[in-house]
């Protein structure tokens, strides 16, 4: 009977060491890795607690003046107590909110005051150089030619990062994909010098979306700060919800529309937006409008708290019901304006960018394609020129502020006349009508602002595009505008600009309207610049397309699949990082049955890699083979003298570091593509014998290292030390194109594997689900099926004979699990029974 006991005891022993085998190599001690990192990052912090000391010792010295009974011993005590209060709070959301809203303001309204600044220099000069035309036309073009190439030079040297709008940018980092150098400092300042640079000059640029990018960063720069008081601002996630709240005090900050910014937030950024950051939005925009409009009272620019471009039209009576269809046709057509904006918009950058003499050109004289464009619009805007017939003398604002007072300017098609002191004065001309003007207007700031946007500086398009829209028809600047950006908030955008919401109803049909017929023909300007600039974001699903819901999964996957098994080789491995340049790669149980166990970054790999060819084993192996040559020499020494100098060698050779161990990140946000290939420990051997062919041909040491490096490819992988994730993100064949994209957008992520009944049958990348969303599904890699194919197979008797085989390969995967007799997990009350 003992016997008996002692082989079963034997035999559990046996299972356990097994399965604890078995979880090892699955899960590459997972969890052990996490307690030795713990570990690490324990005594790290507590190395570094000399430099942040300030939580002890404020314990300490609230308890010292505790046990003092002075007579200032309370004062200091209660002084003490409030100070650990607030920092407490500081790191409270609603005083990050408070910072950020107030920082913002102030920043607006500094740029505000030195664009103003730089506007007035202008008018000074060209007032004061009447008595000589050519000098007035130097003075015009000189000013604005040097203010865009300051910042475009200024923007190339400190930070690239800072041209355009931001938005784009923006868009692809709320998806969660890291781009480098794009929320740092150095961004920031150049963002702001730029921009006010830029808008100083004059030119048809905006203000809007750079200050959205700005926002950002200056969250980002925040959650930096205020991690030092508290840890929670350190975590990723919160600190990318915050930057989608940002976005709406980037927004409040220019207009002063607090719920305008917010719900532009929402549609123009965020794919899925938390339903917690409503109140966060809220609240920091009214803050940010509320400190704008105080300053302009402070520096008395206004005499109350008002909107920032107040109306008066008539209450009791806005609109008539016949004058909606002149407003629905008024939408239609900003519809089509701005879709031709958008394409007018790419075609420029596309025309500079496929002529390649112009593009080597211009990679050699930065600094010349924006002073050239400065120089074009700057002269045909000149105002005694052909500048008299567009109102060239008025800026931006000025121009906002007369073409939304309540004056009459024509009545039955006869102009009226102006006041001489108002600012009105300068749509007339006494030569041409004023609709003539007007038309005029809109032809040249159409083209002119579409070519100034592609200059290399901070701008954005929203402010040239609504002046645009308020020339064509005053309220209609909504439509234009939300036709160019895809929103329909522009809408409430313009009532709290204006004060004015009588028009609501019209202005949200023509708003409507025009979305649907720009969205039906060309992408927003935003996404427009995501396909220029070739940022990793997944497009919407265009409406009206039903014929991609009826593409599922299988018919875009990628069906060569590069993987990796459990019973491989280090040579397999090699090989892998040698022909492709994917970050994560599939693990499987074999080749054979295909079943996907985990995923594993290519980091890990090449730290699998690096164990086994990596440098202390090599000399291991050197001072072993040393030993054996010296115990084996009688009364000589060349053993040792070989050995040694074959040491010296491979330290020279061998000095490739071995990566830190770290636990995994998490694998949905996980970029599965990286733009080079990163460093791959390379053998001595033949593998390449390019590098190391003296050594190894010429030298003894160099061959027999060489020949251990061999042996050591050939052994089979060891996945102890190595991170596995044991769970990535699956679909299955039949999934559709609809939840697919849902799932991407919702989760963050850049690919996913395609399994049949556990089995590895394909991946699915962000390449891949774009090209089927822009309808091009015939890229390379890819199986294509007809659209209609998935539809079609869905009929009665496929999907019996489908049913069929799956459960009969069902059956076939449960018999061979049962036949593999995997250890199960061992129970002490089972063999207390049988001991018993």
């Amino acid at each position: 009977l003992s016997t008996r006991h002692k082989h079963t005891a034997h035999h559990i022993s046996a299972a356990e060491g097994q399965e604890r085998a078995m979880r090892k190599r699955m899960y590459g001690r997972y969890t052990q890795e996490l307690g030795a990192y713990a570990k690490e990052e324990a005594a790290r912090l507590r190395e570094e607690g000399v430099r942040r000391p300030s939580v002890t010792e404020r314990s300490r010295s609230l308890e010292l003046l505790e046990n003092d009974k002075g007579c200032c011993a309370k004062c200091r005590i209660c002084t003490v107590r409030c100070q650990k209060f607030l920092i407490s709070c500081v790191g409270e959301d609603w005083i990050f909110l408070i910072l950020l809203g107030l920082f913002m303001a102030l920043l607006s309204w500094l740029v505000d005051f030195g664009i103003g600044i730089c506007l007035q220099s202008q008018k000074w000069m060209y007032v004061n150089l009447e008595s000589n035309v050519f000098l007035q036309y130097l003075a015009w073009v000189t000013y604005p030619v040097v203010l865009i190439t300051f910042s475009a030079g200024f923007t190339q040297l400190l930070a690239p990062q800072a041209v355009g709008s931001g938005i784009p940018e923006i868009k692809t980092i709320l998806r969660g994909v890291v781009l480098k150098e794009c929320l740092t400092f150095k961004t920031f300042v150049a963002k702001v010098i730029g921009l006010t640079s830029a808008l100083g000059s004059g030119m048809p640029l905006g203000k809007e979306s750079p200050f959205v990018h700005i926002a950002s960063l200056g969250a980002a720069l925040l959650c930096k700060f205020m991690s030092l008081f508290g840890g929670i601002y350190e975590n990723e996630s919160r600190n990318i919800e915050l930057l989608s709240v940002a976005c709406a005090v980037g927004v409040s900050c220019v207009f002063a529309a607090p719920i305008g910014g917010l719900l532009f937030s929402i549609e123009a950024m965020s794919t899925f937006f938390t339903v917690r950051n409503y109140w966060r939005g809220f609240f920091a925009a009214t803050v940010t409008a509320f400190m704008y409009r105080v300053l302009a009272v402070w520096n008395r620019d206004e005499v109350t708290i008002t909107a920032l471009l107040p109306t008066n039209f008539r209450q009791d009576f806005p609109f008539d019901l016949q004058e909606l269809p002149a407003f629905a046709v008024l939408g239609i057509a900003s519809g089509l304006g701005g879709a031709l904006f958008v394409c007018l918009n790419r075609q420029i950058v596309q025309l500079i960018r496929n002529q390649k003499t112009i593009k080597k050109f211009l990679m050699k004289k930065r600094l010349l394609y924006p002073a050239l464009v400065t120089l074009l619009v700057s002269t045909l805007t000149f105002p005694p020129g052909f500048g008299q017939f567009m109102a060239a003398k008025l800026t931006q604002m000025e121009s906002l502020e007369t073409l939304l007072d309540n004056q009459t300017w024509s009545k039955q098609g006869i102009p009226e006349e102006f006041d001489s002191n108002s600012l009105s004065q300068a749509w007339k001309h006494p030569q041409v009508n004023v609709f003539v003007t007007l038309t005029l207007f809109v032809v040249m700031k159409f083209w002119m602002s579409a070519l100034a946007m592609t200059m290399p500086v901070p701008c954005g398009a929203f402010m040239p595009v609504f002046v645009i829209g308020k020339n064509c028809v005053r309220m209609c600047a909504a439509a234009l505008s939300g036709a160019v950006t895809h929103t329909v908030s522009t809408a409430v955008v313009v009532f709290e600009l204006t004060g004015q919401i009588s028009h609501i109803l019209p202005v949200m049909i023509a708003v409507i309207l025009a979305n649907a017929v720009a969205q039906s023909l060309q992408p927003s300007l935003y996404d427009s610049l995501i396909m220029i600039k070739k940022l990793p974001y997944l497009p919407e699903l265009g409406w009206g397309h039903h014929e991609k819901y009826n593409i599922c999964v299988e018919d875009i996957m990628i069906r060569d699949v590069m993987y990796i098994t459990l019973n491989c080789c280090y040579r397999d491995l090699h090989d892998v990082l040698l022909t492709g340049h994917l970050k994560t790669l599939a693990l499987l149980e074999s080749s054979e049955s295909m079943i996907l166990l985990g995923s594993i970054e290519r980091a890990q790999i090449q730290a699998l890699l690096s164990l086994q060819l990596g440098r202390p084993r090599r000399l291991k192996y050197l001072r072993d083979r040393a030993t054996a040559e010296k115990r084996l020499s009688v009364g000589s020494h060349p053993g040792s003298e070989d050995g040694s100098t074959m040491v010296n060698q491979e330290t020279s050779l061998s000095s490739t570091p071995t990566p830190s161990m770290k636990p995994l990140k998490p694998a949905l946000k996980r970029p599965s593509v990286v733009d080079c290939p990163t460093e791959i420990p390379m053998p001595t051997s033949k593998i390449l014998p390019l590098c190391f062919s003296p050594l190894s041909s010429l030298s003894s040491p160099g061959l027999q290292i060489a020949e251990w490096e061999e042996n050591q490819l050939d052994e089979q992988v060891n996945f102890d030390n190595c991170m596995i994730d044991p769970a990535p993100i699956q679909l299955v064949e039949s999934t559709s194109l609809h939840k697919t994209h849902t799932i991407f957008s919702l989760l963050g992520l850049d690919h996913a594997y395609v399994t049949s009944i556990g089995r590895l049958i394909g991946v699915v990348s962000l390449k891949e689900l774009q090209k089927a969303i822009e309808g091009s599904v015939a890229v390379k890699g890819v199986n294509v099926r007809p659209p209609l194919a998935s539809f079609r197979d869905s009929g009665t008797s496929g999907t019996i004979m489908n049913n069929e085989n799956k459960a009969r390969d069902l059956h076939k995967l449960w018999n061979r699990r049962k036949l593999m007799s995997l250890p199960q997990e061992h129970r002490a009350s089972d063999s207390d029974e049988k001991s018993k």
